[in-house]
């Protein structure tokens, strides 16, 4: 019996590749959003860190300027007073009180200025109407010595006296009778407009004052010592 021999082709053994995981597939979606996080997140986290530090800055600023106005509300400035005399010597000085004066010297020296500008009649309009000024400066509103002030100023206004003579008041002594009285006593000097002495007289007055210091700037540079005259009399010794 014959045997019938069969010729098989040789099979050689080759690797074949696994297929790739799916996680490791192209995905245009995946790849886009890296390649969009690596140009501009790094633009966004750093615009949000700044949005922080505004924040933070303004809240900061907003504590600072709610401090700063509850301690300027709470802040009280009392205002230091220096009085001086016609020749700018210092007569006295101190803070005002809420009180009263902290020295009745103050009050005199304050005072012998008023009687001064009260009975100057000077040829300067400029220097004239600033004296007057500082007469009602330290005239209670609606008192007794507004209206005796008023009367005197407008029976003979001093505009009127200086296109025929000059009144210049020394004011010698200021007594006080109480703390809230004081009577002045000074000499007035009347001169023509050439210079030439026409009169000298001797005059006495008493005041009756209030204090109220000042609350605020404006005041405080009007009234510095918040003396306020609420009566008034004067009359010439013979």
């Amino acid at each position: 019996m014959g045997v019938i021999a069969r010729v098989f082709p040789r099979l050689t053994s080759r690797a074949v590749p696994a297929p790739a995981p799916a996680s490791t597939a192209y995905n245009p979606y995946l790849s886009a959003r890296k390649e969009w996080d690596e140009r501009y997140g790094d633009f966004i986290t750093r615009a949000r860190n700044w949005r922080l530090i505004a924040l933070l800055l303004g809240a900061v600023a907003v504590v600072q300027s709610a401090g700063l106005i509850y301690v300027s509300s709470r802040a009280k400035v009392v205002p230091f007073v220096v009085a001086t005399d016609k020749l700018d010597r210092v007569v006295a000085a101190g803070p005002a009180q809420e009180t009263g004066l902290a020295d009745d010297r103050l009050a005199r020296a304050a005072l012998s200025e008023w009687i001064g500008d009260l009975r100057m009649v000077s040829s300067d309009g400029v220097a004239q109407r600033k004296a007057i000024d500082r007469v009602y400066s330290m005239i209670g509103s609606g008192t007794a010595a507004q209206v005796q002030i008023n009367e005197f100023y407008s029976k003979d206004p001093p505009s009127s006296r200086a296109q025929r003579e000059t009144v210049s008041a020394d004011v010698q002594a200021v007594f006080p009778t109480s703390d809230k009285t004081f009577e002045v006593e000074w000499n007035e000097t009347t001169r023509a407009l050439s210079g030439q002495v026409i009169s000298q007289e001797n005059w006495k007055g008493a005041m009756t004052i209030a204090v109220n210091p000042p609350t605020d700037e404006r005041l405080s540079r009007i009234n510095p010592l918040g003396i306020y005259v609420v009566s008034v009399s004067w009359s010439r010794v013979l």
